[in-house]
């Protein structure tokens, strides 16, 4: 008798394990502390040796083109703020382990003890986006259009455009100053098609 609940066991421990699969799961933070809740999740994984459970931390980050001042910034913003992205395999030891860590509210799904992970599609599509690192320009104006300056010392200007340089996200136009037209390179995001 005691041997055969103990084949049965070992039996239902083989059909636990062949279901275990490695999957992306969604984990909420308190918003502004991704990137430290990353950073004491690798460390727990470190000091818990859960390597072999849990196998990648992601917070979610894309390129962004911004005009601060006149002078064009990247910068790195959030896709999904208030969420890390967790690779692994779910076991009530790894489950515990991403719950418990500091700033963590909780697994995204039903409810914050039922994890639900995120499908294939979603995952490539996100590291498509996160992927691009190349920060890529759409102008979407060509020469002889009509524009309105909309920051730096020509603020609120009608000129015509002059030039496209999609490469660089620039645009070349023709303002009116003492009554000449007078050629000026702005950045395409310092202009509003009118």
């Amino acid at each position: 008798m005691e041997l055969k609940k103990g084949s049965s066991s070992v039996g239902g421990d083989k059909t636990k394990e062949e279901k275990k699969e490695r999957h992306w799961y969604a984990v909420h933070t308190y918003s502004g502390y991704e990137d430290a809740v990353a950073r004491y999740l690798k460390q727990r994984v470190d000091s818990l040796s859960m390597n072999d459970k849990i196998f990648n931390i992601l917070v979610p980050k894309e390129t962004k083109v911004k005009i601060k001042n006149g002078k064009r910034k990247t910068t790195e913003e959030k896709i999904y703020p208030g969420y890390v992205l967790v690779d692994m395999f779910l076991t009530e030891d790894s489950w515990y382990v991403v719950r418990n860590t500091p700033r963590v509210t909780g697994f995204v799904g039903p409810d914050s003890t039922t994890p639900v992970p995120l499908s294939k599609e979603e995952i490539d599509v996100l590291m498509a986006r996160m992927g691009s690192r190349d920060t890529k320009f759409k102008v979407d104006v060509s020469v002889g259009d009509m524009v309105k300056i909309i920051d730096g010392p020509f603020k609120d200007y009608d000129v015509k455009v002059s030039g496209v340089d999609e490469e660089r996200g620039k645009i070349k136009v023709l303002v009116p100053i003492f009554g000449r037209d007078t050629a000026v390179e702005l950045d395409s995001l310092q202009i509003k098609k009118i």
